[in-house]
């Protein structure tokens, strides 16, 4: 997997928990200035997070088609899951911006009805919660493993490393003796040339000895 892909993905994660967390409290919240405040604070954190679906959407496509086959499944998910959360942030801005008229209209609001309401806000809250910290364990499991896996191939790499070098210096060897060897056979082709002139001369003077007296004993008698 994508090192960048994975730094937007813990990222991700680690954000849309903090939004879960803060709808959620926002959900628990009276009509006012706090609430308003929470609200502002979700749509800036829902835009931060549409970037970084944006930038992992990007760095999956330019990938290999094995990579960003997965990934960008990964990534749908995602983009449903903060589809869902701006439905859940827009709902508590139409809230309060109805609460107000409802009061005026309908009197004080049913508590019950509140109640139930509220409570059914924080049970969506707190799955999408649940689901955004399965995602991120998920996350650094996959980093571990990947963590794991790199060092055994930096274990495996280092290995060959060791071999090629005592290959090397194996080969190091048997050039030094190849070398060895040439001066060997070469010192050993000069003596044999050496010898040969040396047998050649003796072979020479033995015939001239063999002429000159041959010549003494056919002449001078």
């Amino acid at each position: 997997m994508s090192e960048v892909f994975e730094g937007y993905e813990r990222q991700y994660c680690e954000l849309s928990v903090n939004l879960s967390r803060k709808c959620n409290s926002a959900a628990l919240l009276a009509d006012g200035e706090p609430k308003k405040q929470q609200i502002s604070e979700l749509k800036v954190g829902l835009d931060d997070a549409d970037v970084l679906i944006r930038k992992m959407d990007l760095e999956a496509r330019s990938l290999q088609p094995s990579l960003k086959a997965a990934l960008l499944a990964k990534l749908r998910e995602y983009k449903s899951d903060l589809n869902k959360l701006k439905k859940e942030v827009n709902k508590l801005a139409l809230t309060g911006a109805n609460q107000a008229a409802r009061d005026l209209e309908s009197g004080m609001m049913d508590p019950h009805a509140a109640s139930a309401n509220q409570r059914e806000r924080l049970a969506m809250s707190t799955e999408r919660l649940d689901q955004s910290s399965d995602r991120i364990r998920e996350s650094r499991r996959t980093a571990l493993e990947t963590e794991e896996l790199g060092v055994s191939i930096l274990g495996d790499l280092h290995q060959q490393r060791e071999t090629l070098l005592h290959s090397h210096k194996k080969l190091h060897g048997v050039d030094d003796a190849i070398d060895k060897s040439k001066k060997i056979l070469t010192s050993m082709s000069r003596r044999i040339s050496r010898n040969k002139w040396i047998v050649g001369s003796v072979i020479g003077a033995l015939i001239l000895a063999i002429i000159i007296i041959l010549y003494f004993k056919l002449f001078h008698h």
